[in-house]
């Protein structure tokens, strides 16, 4: 099997950075125990999509991306230098959190806002986002996990993501959320950790249940029964630099308090 770049996994080796069409890698060990996936980094279209007909202010909602989800994602993969899969286009084109026949993968309406270029998609269309920007995505996350067990340590997966502080005119209390599914290797200790803090609300599967079959985290972790959990940050509270670098620091603080951990393979970070 090759990777991304094109090259054939190496026990030991570096995951190298990469910035395709649909994604970027940042660079990291292979051998961390640890890679980070941010399914909703940014809000940009490719030139012949234009805006999809929306308003530029449209694209600066949560409907189009996470909220500084990639700064803080980008940031953790630094500090611990651990590689990290990010997207490169607004999850309004196509929804890589989503299963490939789920209903909501290509969004017709999302909070109020009719996309006018998704209102009218015929199998082809639908097709040429799935192999440009879907598939690539996701194949390049199996290479990068595939990279990782080759250097003998198969892999954590944390995938950082951010949520609205309202939703439909009722504030939302939580200051950050874990989401997971039915292996709670990461997520007990996170939800203990962030609850030890005394000054957190913190959601347990809040504001989203993590139990979506066929998104992100089930088709590459789940499925292979690799630790994993999905971070939601109150998009609040990381809108600036100064609140996505504190989020980093308490992540990665989270990140070392996890090292010990059994069936955990963080020892080497």
């Amino acid at each position: 099997m090759r990777d991304a770049t094109g090259e054939t996994p190496q026990a030991g080796s570096r995951i190298a950075a990469v910035e395709a069409e649909s994604f970027i890698v940042v660079p990291g060990r292979a051998d961390a125990g640890l890679i980070l996936l941010c399914d909703h980094a940014g809000n940009a279209f490719p030139p012949e999509y234009g805006t999809l007909g929306l308003p530029e202010s449209q694209l600066r909602r949560h409907i189009a991306y996470d909220i500084g989800a990639a700064a803080v994602t980008r940031a953790i993969a630094a500090a611990l230098d651990v590689p990290a899969v990010l997207t490169r286009f607004s999850r309004l084109l196509i929804d890589p959190n989503r299963g490939a026949d789920d209903p909501t993968l290509i969004m017709r309406l999302s909070d109020g806002a009719v996309i006018p270029g998704n209102r009218h998609l015929d199998a082809a269309e639908r097709e040429k986002r799935a192999a440009r920007y879907y598939r690539p995505y996701h194949d390049n996350i199996e290479n990068v996990i595939e990279r990782c067990v080759g250097a003998g340590v198969p892999p954590s997966i944390i995938s950082i993501h951010s949520f609205t502080e309202s939703w439909k005119g009722a504030p939302r209390p939580w200051h950050v959320g874990i989401l997971w599914d039915r292996d709670a290797r990461l997520s007990g200790p996170m939800l203990d950790y962030f609850h030890a803090d005394g000054g957190l609300i913190v959601g347990d599967n809040e504001p989203y249940k993590g139990s979506l079959e066929g998104d992100c985290l089930w088709q590459h972790a789940t499925a292979r029964g690799l630790p994993n959990a999905l971070i939601e940050i109150r998009q609040d509270l990381i809108r600036d630099a100064q609140g996505q670098r504190q989020w980093a620091e308490r992540i990665i603080a989270l990140v070392h308090a996890l090292k010990g951990r059994p069936y955990i393979n963080l020892d080497r970070l």
